[in-house]
């Protein structure tokens, strides 16, 4: 049973695993695409994108034989998510930084004791990073390894977060173990200030500068940054006015579900409702 079990959530992390494939860079995959970034084998895995394009979930190009993600992909729980979400919000917030820095811009959330790269877009720069697939979304680190991981932890309220940073201590290997006192600090800072600057983890040696996302649910918060190898030529004090600019602008872009709704039912009931009485 325990092995059915292993099967199915091996199942569950390929098809996640191919759907954060498709970027801005990679509109499309082939099989061998997909094969060759997961190192997979080729028939499970061409049996894997025909039984996504049966759901739905991806389209096939019947020319190239190449598969891109359909909009039921995208739309798959949107309507649950906080408004800055599911009203495309975060997406344009994410497009202006790109194209006001050029740099790499991730949105990170909390999963347990860890931080995840929620979503990423790939800057002008790279940097060196050991993992074979670069910096992408869906990878993982501990809380205690990035520093926008401790930015997500400070959301925690007391004494929980306390508990999470002990755990957090004792489970770390030899080299990776801190001083609970310290920590807690830091925590703490990031609490009192909403923002943070310092080593991203995830295998890389680049810095981000992030801020957390307001009017998220409880213990789910969001954190949006500039993901970036340092240099002379980056302020991460200019990136964290960018920043504070941006999302204060996204949020006061924000419409009123009856500011835009109510007008449309006026003009589409209101006539009608004056025949029926007249």
């Amino acid at each position: 049973m325990a092995h059915v079990e292993s099967n199915k959530a091996k199942i569950a992390k390929r098809v996640i695993e191919v759907l954060e494939f498709f970027d801005e860079e990679h509109p499309q995959a082939t099989v061998m695409d997909i094969v060759r970034r997961f190192d997979r084998p080729q028939s499970s895995t061409s049996e894997l994108l025909s039984s996504l394009v049966d759901l739905g979930l991806l389209h096939k190009d019947p020319c190239s034989r190449s598969y891109s993600p359909t909009p039921r992909a995208a739309m798959l729980g949107a309507s649950v998510q906080p408004q800055l979400v599911r009203d495309g919000r975060l997406t344009d917030l994410i497009d202006r930084l790109s194209a006001q820095t050029g740099l790499g811009v991730a949105v990170f959330g909390m999963v347990g004791l860890k931080t995840q790269v929620f979503t990423w877009r790939a800057g002008k720069r790279t940097f060196r990073t050991s993992g074979h697939a670069g910096f992408c979304g869906g990878q993982q680190e501990h809380l205690s390894d990035s520093a926008v991981g401790q930015l997500l932890l400070s959301t925690v309220a007391q004494p929980r977060r306390d508990g999470m940073i002990r755990r957090l201590n004792a489970e770390a290997s030899a080299e990776r173990k801190f001083c609970f006192t310290d920590m807690s600090a830091r925590v703490q800072q990031c609490r009192e200030e909403g923002r943070i600057t310092g080593i991203v983890g995830f295998g890389s040696i680049a810095d981000v500068s992030a801020v957390l996302l307001p009017d998220m649910p409880e213990n789910q918060p969001l954190a949006i940054g500039f993901v970036y190898e340092p240099s002379d030529q980056i302020d991460a004090a200019n990136l964290m006015r960018t920043l504070d600019d941006a999302v204060g602008r996204c949020l006061n872009g924000k419409a009123s579900v009856a500011d835009t709704v109510q007008p449309l039912f006026d003009a589409a009931w209101h006539p009608r409702l004056e025949q029926a009485h007249g």
